[in-house]
């Protein structure tokens, strides 16, 4: 029990604002582990998510309105934590077409013209997808589904034989931390519950996002030798983004 709890502990007080004890080892099994509980662990996001939805047009905010406040208490619910990992990828990407010169930038921290801009689009593109999918019935119920299953961008970038672009950083020790079958069983989890909560529509969602998270995974190992802890926040920002355009679709 201790090395589950301690992965637990580590998923929560990673990717959200949840306070957690810390937990008392971290090496590459516990990061695995993490990063498989990474769904359940963002429950408390997607419950936030689907409050907002729920509650907004009962106090008669516009659909508009309503999914703002939504991404923006998921934004602060994970501490901005992949926003700047999508910045960071974004600047990284259009810095130079020299590698070192790439990953120095993304290590800077500073947000460059791209950065900002692929933030901006990608955010714009969550809210006018939410809005639309906030229109239909149950749609708070799954958006607050889809935030969940975004997480599972985290598993398939951590997979083992997906190269890490450096040896320090925090990702590292995330890097190649889950066997493939363990995040081949979390994909068709996470299609079981697509489809329990959208039907048919919401697998399609998933496996497009999944297409889209591994794009951006061969793009990095092409462009910096492999990936970073900024390349999974862009990962779970792009695939939640995918989610929502085609469950509001």
């Amino acid at each position: 029990m201790g090395p589950l709890l301690d992965a637990w502990r580590l998923a929560v007080g990673t990717l959200t604002a949840v306070p957690v004890a810390p937990p008392r080892t971290v090496d590459a099994r516990t990061a695995g582990r993490a990063m498989l509980l990474a769904p359940l662990a963002a429950v408390p996001l997607g419950a936030v998510v689907a409050v907002v939805g729920l509650v907004g047009p009962e106090l008669g905010l516009t659909a508009l309105v309503t999914a703002v406040l939504a991404v923006a208490a998921l934004v602060a619910g994970s501490r901005a934590f992949h926003l700047d990992g999508l910045s960071d990828t974004a600047d990284g990407l259009t810095a130079s077409y020299d590698r070192r010169r790439s990953l120095e930038v993304m290590k800077s921290g500073s947000a460059g013209p791209a950065g900002v801009a692929a933030v901006v689009l990608v955010l714009g593109t969550q809210v006018a997808a939410l809005t639309a999918l906030l229109r239909e019935d149950r749609g708070w119920l799954v958006a607050g589904v889809l935030v969940c299953l975004s997480r599972c961008a985290l598993a398939l970038a951590c997979t083992r034989g997906v190269p890490g672009a450096r040896p320090d950083g925090l990702g590292a020790t995330y890097v190649g931390s889950v066997r493939p079958l363990a995040t081949l069983a979390l994909w068709l989890a996470a299609a079981a519950a697509a489809y329990a909560a959208t039907g048919p529509s919401g697998v399609v969602a998933l496996v497009l996002a999944a297409a889209v998270v591994v794009l951006v995974l061969h793009r990095a190992v092409r462009r910096f030798g492999g990936v970073t802890g900024d390349v999974f926040g862009a990962s779970v920002e792009l695939g939640l983004a995918t989610l929502l355009v085609v469950a509001s679709a």
